[in-house]
């Protein structure tokens, strides 16, 4: 592989898997489980802190294991290859190739805003139960066309993550700016007179209260949207093998670009109770809140602003993940744990079949139609694998002492810790409150473990000096 990756396509990197369509959605959802501006932007705040930690000690394990596969390989140095595997299992059959079906349809959704002959709401034709809407295919070949670019080399694929990433932030920037100048006095005193009553909000304005113990569960029912959202920091780790000086650039990208879009995400929340009514932010259509906050900004004129924005970020952000998570299966392969073919890098030195393979993925994903669904329910396995990452720093610095650690976890052993508790605080409370959200996605994982050991069999029998 060839390192032409630099700290600023580093930063963008990670910048820009993260910021897709999410930032734009999302805080509908989140407003209607806790109900006040208060408890909207501690929820981002939360995440950020989360995002921000998890970065952070990340920085270390890049620092030891700078190669192609990133957590991948963490998790292998840290437990075993089989957890390893379930998590590159996981990432393939439904996180990042899920992602980036949700991110490719989000895409086709808002430009059907400008050209309305691409809307989701209309059908083309039906395969079996299966019904097929203009949106979806454009989402495909969107898929496809980025996956093409991405064969060509990884200078391409940079090009487009850097163009784009510094439009859609730029972007973002300048939709707080004006929305902070339109701040509409009433509106904020209304929306913060009582910022920090925790309660259930509905779309038709009736509010419910909640028990104590029931409230931490709406925290982290309303915590998946910004979870969701600000996913795929990681992704850089998955390239360390064509970043210049990893050992250096992951980690320093790593916080610059969850740094970034922390203050971006919780700036456009705080934006959004400026300009809008809580009441309306729950309520906007089809969860549509930066389209609801761009008509009270730019006018009539808004909501095209608004679907041009999300096009160049869904864009941007699925060049992004395209582009990384093949870098995963890459590794897989040359552990003897996925396709043959995965392993080879074609004439431009990157994983071309890997890059077709998640392409397909995608595909089949869009065309279902139930990307959204699998990612609410894979929330909970993310985070799962996130706390056995952090908490493998904790296990390699006893069973790998000697190994050079260019950069260490900052904060160790303390915020290292307190994320860990606070991932096991969310998943408990996803358990017994949102069992939808987990056990699909303990099942998608526990799938892997059959697969893991037929491929562990065929590399061995391959291996063997009789085959």
């Amino acid at each position: 592989m060839k390192r032409e990756l630099g700290l600023l396509d580093a930063t963008l990197l990670v910048a820009g898997s993260m910021i897709g369509s999410g930032i734009f959605i999302v805080s509908a959802d989140i407003t209607r489980n806790v109900g006040s501006s208060g408890w909207l932007i501690v929820i981002w705040l939360i995440t950020g802190f989360m995002t921000l930690t998890a970065a952070l000690s990340y920085g270390e394990l890049s620092g030891m294991f700078p190669k192609a596969g990133g957590q991948y390989v963490y998790l292998k140095e840290a437990y075993n290859p089989l957890v390893a595997f379930l998590y590159g299992w996981a990432l393939f059959l439904v996180i990042q190739t899920g992602t980036i079906a949700a991110v490719g349809v989000a895409f086709s959704k808002f430009t059907a805003y400008l050209i309305p002959g691409v809307s989701e709401d209309i059908i083309l034709f039906s395969i079996g139960v299966v019904k097929v809407s203009p949106a979806q295919l454009l989402s495909i070949v969107v898929i496809v066309l980025l996956t093409y670019i991405n064969t060509k080399g990884i200078k391409d694929g940079k090009i487009i993550q850097t163009s784009f990433t510094l439009a859609k932030i730029l972007s973002l920037a300048g939709l707080i700016i004006f929305g902070l100048l339109m701040l509409k006095p009433e509106v904020w005193n209304a929306n913060w007179a009582d910022a920090w009553n925790l309660h259930k909000l509905n779309k038709d304005g009736s509010v419910e209260s909640y028990i104590t113990v029931a409230a931490m569960g709406a925290i982290a029912a309303a915590m998946v949207g910004s979870i969701f959202s600000s996913d795929a920091w990681n992704n850089v780790t998955f390239i360390a093998g064509e970043i210049v000086n990893p050992k250096r650039n992951i980690g320093l990208s790593l916080f610059l670009g969850t740094f970034i879009v922390t203050v971006i995400y919780v700036l456009t929340n705080v934006m959004y109770t400026a300009v809008l009514p809580l009441q309306d932010i729950a309520s906007a259509a089809k969860e549509r809140v930066a389209v609801e906050a761009s008509q009270v900004i730019f006018g009539g004129i808004g909501t095209t602003v608004i679907a041009i924005m999300i096009m160049i970020s869904t864009f941007g952000c699925n060049n992004g993940l395209i582009l990384s998570g093949a870098r995963v299966y890459y590794t897989m392969a040359n552990d003897g744990l996925f396709f043959k073919k995965t392993a080879v890098l074609n004439k431009h030195a990157v994983p071309a079949f890997a890059l077709w393979a998640q392409c397909i993925v995608a595909s089949v994903l869009c065309l279902s139609g139930h990307y959204g669904d699998l990612l609410d329910m894979i929330s909970f396995v993310v985070v799962i694998f996130y706390v056995l990452t952090i908490a493998g720093i904790y296990i390699l610095r006893k069973k790998r002492p000697d190994l050079e650690r260019p950069y260490k976890a900052f904060g160790y052993p303390v915020l290292p810790a307190i994320y860990i508790v606070m991932g096991i605080a969310f998943c408990i409370l996803l358990i017994i409150y949102k069992p939808l959200y987990t056990w699909p996605g303990l099942i998608i994982v526990l799938i892997g473990l059959p697969v893991y050991y037929f491929w562990k069999g065929r590399a061995i029998r391959s291996s063997s000096p009789a085959s």
